[in-house]
């Protein structure tokens, strides 16, 4: 699943080198949740509304369009919802839910 490494890698990118990283799975009674919580420098508020527009990033190198690209596979493809959970100056939560259907 792509989308869920290359949210890792930008938590792992966020810390600089040290911390930790987090990935939680926690099944809803309509959805499965995963959430990918590191302890990097966090969003700011401002940038909480562009992290996911293709060509937006913060880094030095790249193109800026992982955030973008992994939304719309989220979205368009799973029919889920990829979004900023929480964010501080202690770490950020992604948090990406996908439906689930008991009955499949």
């Amino acid at each position: 699943f792509w989308c869920l490494e290359n949210l890792v890698k930008n938590g792992v990118d966020a810390m600089k080198g040290a911390g930790h990283i987090e990935v939680l799975i926690h099944k809803m009674a309509s959805y499965i949740q995963i959430s990918i919580v590191d302890s990097g420098h966090g969003v700011s508020k401002r940038d909480q509304k562009r992290i996911f527009s293709p060509g937006y990033s913060n880094k030095k190198t790249g193109w800026g369009m992982g955030l973008s690209l992994a939304k719309r596979i989220v979205e368009s493809y799973h029919c889920g919802k990829l979004f900023v959970g929480k964010s501080s100056e202690k770490g950020t939560e992604m948090v990406i839910q996908l439906p689930y259907n008991e009955q499949l």
